[in-house]
């Protein structure tokens, strides 16, 4: 069924657009929510009729969408979480944590279900999670995950560390070489 879209549709179209969608889509959820119209020859003659003031109304969207992507790509995000010892978070941060932080320290408003952070964030540190804007607009958002005091608190294990587990580890290792080698000794 082909319908006309009245406002942007993710990953389907935007206003203006002419789609075919299945029936039931359509009937159930489209048309009853206002968000198409049935493609019709005298819709289909409004819309050529309003295609300048829809082509306005998508410039000005754009133009929002990209000034937004400057603004969020522009400074880095602070996130306060309950961080463990080993700088591992209790739970992880959410797109509604990220949206929140965004609208508090940037000003900013930003739709939690746009927020697509791909892994869990669960520890500390610098994160970056992508936004969809607007169609194929994405801001990228530079996050930094610190603990709840606002310290950065580090993994416990840092370079002095490894390289002493490191060294450990290699000496092990040769005892347990010198240790068979002596057995096979002693068996001939």
């Amino acid at each position: 069924m082909k319908v006309i879209l009245l406002e942007e549709l993710p990953g389907r179209g935007g206003e203006g657009d002419v789609i075919e969608v299945a029936r039931g889509f359509a009937n159930n959820y489209l048309l009853r929510k206002g968000i198409a119209v049935k493609a019709t020859d005298g819709n289909l003659k409004q819309l050529d009729q309003r295609r300048n003031n829809i082509a306005k109304r998508e410039e000005v969207r754009i133009a929002n969408a990209q000034e937004l992507k400057a603004k969020l790509e522009a400074a880095p995000v602070t996130i306060k979480a309950r961080v463990g010892e080993e700088g591992n978070l209790f739970g992880s941060v959410t797109a509604q944590m990220i949206a929140d932080a965004v609208k508090e320290q940037l000003e900013l408003d930003l739709d939690r279900r746009r927020v697509d952070a791909r892994k869990a964030i669960k520890v500390v540190g610098e994160h970056t999670v992508e936004a969809s804007l607007y169609r194929d607009i994405k801001a990228a958002i530079v996050l930094n995950v610190v603990d709840e005091n606002g310290e950065v608190v580090a993994p416990v294990a840092d370079e002095a560390a490894e390289a002493e587990v490191v060294e450990e580890a290699v000496e092990a290792a040769e005892e347990a070489a010198e240790e068979a080698s002596e057995e096979s000794a002693n068996e001939e």
